[in-house]
């Protein structure tokens, strides 16, 4: 295996030194743990696709440096009743291939998130109808009254109506499926950066869009993208020079990198949560030796499993101060977070075992657990560590852990029985957490699209519908902080910690670091 890895690492640090021969002044190379799976602005609801993907395609609301709402491919929008949105398109605006952009772009982008195969429903469960107005202006139509419209338009990507078409690519790529099309591997936003090379998990090349409507304030002319995985090979390149910017920086190697002479580390807090979850619908498990019966369905057994987890063990060894313990699914900085409700039930590994024996596991049980090793930082070490708190409790756990990019597929299409995820609400509001992972699943309208175990309590739907329509903000706090209340009282997921986010940044290099940890070009400079 060292040798494998050392061949890796060599490979790697050759393919980057003879791309750096052609680099020029104004290329940034960037480094990241994994690779976006496609190109496919619907084909993954997940931050580093998104982030990627954001600089080529565009929304009709995007954010500024501060996460506030800014005006991107819609220019202005406005309530004509509290259930329609008018929204004025940006004129003059151009397709990487040339083509113009008009409101036929933006219905049929919205039916496509909508779609078969779309990672993006959670986006569009609330819209009832997008109509066409005129050339440059649609009205939304929404089934209730929903004041965070604009907020959850952020991250649903415009693309050209004419370029799917004539590409076959009029439904997204479905990562559950393995399905992949021509927006898999080629792109045609109207994006600041366009796409020049695409070779999946080798590294991907953007260039700047010469034909932008749009200012941008950074000087790179080239994106580099690379994907390396081995964190000690990550930071090696951007130690060395060799890379400009990497993410995530592994804790341990957070002062060498400040003490190199060449780049520092940028910290920050990051408003992702890392949970974990159960299967609690299907009457056995897929992957357990308790056989007739599904455990996760006791209460009992998920608050064991969660009061076994000694989370601040992980926040010291694993994450090395870098987390901030949660009770919560969502933390600081996203709207409806309450510090008062944010405490844990406290570590109690006997408490635990008592619980288990109640339910009728004295001798605990095995399971299988599913994990990512290169999507969160340490995410392979925070489920070993998981696994071997469960086994002071008698839990025997089979960890399952694999890169994201068949890992992701695996879990979404609910092939789990224990699994950990990650997430930022796009909005930055409770609803979104709410909405996508505790919501009772509805395939139809994708409702509960990330809630993979199937946690369900009708009582906490009906207080989500409210709070999506409800426009005093005191009422609307009071029904978020009782919906969460019965989440945490059902224990319908176990929170664990916020992440920190650290980037690698060379001192050549200015960028805007933002908490929902994307990585916009177009604000990217070097020396």
């Amino acid at each position: 295996m060292k040798f494998k890895s050392t061949v890796l690492a060599t490979a790697v640090l050759s393919a980057l030194c003879a791309a750096s021969l052609s680099v020029g002044a104004q290329t940034i190379r960037i480094a990241n743990q994994g690779d976006a799976l496609s190109l496919d602005p619907h084909s993954l609801q997940e931050s580093l696709q998104l982030s990627t993907t954001n600089n080529v395609y565009e929304t009709l609301v995007g954010r500024n440096k501060d996460l506030s709402v800014a005006p991107v491919l819609a220019t202005s929008w406005k309530q004509t009743s509290p259930t329609v949105w008018r929204f004025e398109l940006r004129k003059n605006v151009q397709f990487h291939d040339g083509t113009p952009f008009t409101a036929d772009d933006v219905l049929f982008s919205f039916a496509r998130a909508a779609g078969e195969g779309s990672d993006m429903k959670s986006n569009t469960t609330d819209i009832k109808e997008v109509r066409k107005v005129g050339d440059h202006v649609v009205e939304i139509e929404t089934k209730g009254p929903f004041p965070i419209l604009p907020d959850v338009l952020t991250n649903l990507m415009i693309m050209s109506k004419k370029w799917c078409e004539e590409n076959k690519a009029t439904i997204p790529v479905d990562r559950r499926k393995g399905i992949e099309n021509t927006a898999s591997f080629k792109a045609n936003g109207t994006g600041p950066f366009r796409v020049r090379e695409r070779q999946p998990n080798v590294r991907t090349v953007f260039v700047r869009n010469p034909t932008y409507w749009g200012k941008i304030e950074g000087n790179a002319q080239e994106i580099i993208f690379t994907p390396i995985a081995n964190p000690a090979t990550r930071v090696a390149a951007l130690v060395s020079g060799e890379i400009d910017v990497m993410e995530p920086v592994p804790v341990q190697d957070i002062a060498r990198i400040n003490a190199s002479p060449n780049a520092r580390v940028i910290a920050g807090p990051e408003l992702r949560t890392i949970f974990l979850g159960m299967d609690q619908k299907r009457d056995e498990l897929l992957y357990s030796s308790v056989k007739g019966k599904n455990p996760f369905k006791d209460k009992r057994v998920r608050q064991a499993f969660y009061q076994a987890i000694d989370i601040v063990g992980i926040q010291r060894t694993v994450m090395r101060g870098a987390s901030r313990p949660t009770a919560l699914m969502v933390g600081p900085g996203i709207n409806g977070w309450n510090e008062a409700q944010d405490k844990r039930l406290p570590l109690d590994v006997e408490g635990a075992k008592k619980l288990l024996a109640d339910a009728g596991y004295p001798s605990g049980f095995e399971v299988t657990m599913n994990c990512p090793n290169d999507r969160y930082v340490n995410d392979g070490q925070i489920c070993q560590a998981v696994a071997g708190n469960l086994a002071r409790i008698g839990v025997k756990i089979n960890l399952a852990t694999e890169t994201k990019g068949t890992y992701f597929p695996k879990i979404l299409r609910r092939d789990t029985s224990f699994y950990l995820l990650g997430w930022t609400p796009a909005t930055y509001d409770s609803h979104n957490a709410l909405t996508a992972l505790m919501a009772c699943p509805d395939d139809k309208t994708g409702a509960g699209q990330f809630n993979l175990g199937a946690y369900c309590n009708p009582k906490v739907d009906e207080l989500t519908k409210k709070i999506q329509s409800e426009t005093d903000k005191p009422k609307r706090d009071a029904m978020i902080k009782e919906a969460f209340d019965l989440h945490t009282a059902d224990i319908g997921h176990l929170p664990l910690h916020q992440q920190t986010l650290a980037w690698g940044v060379s001192k050549k290099v200015s960028l805007t670091q933002m908490a929902d940890n994307y990585m916009p070009f177009k604000w990217m400079s070097i020396k």
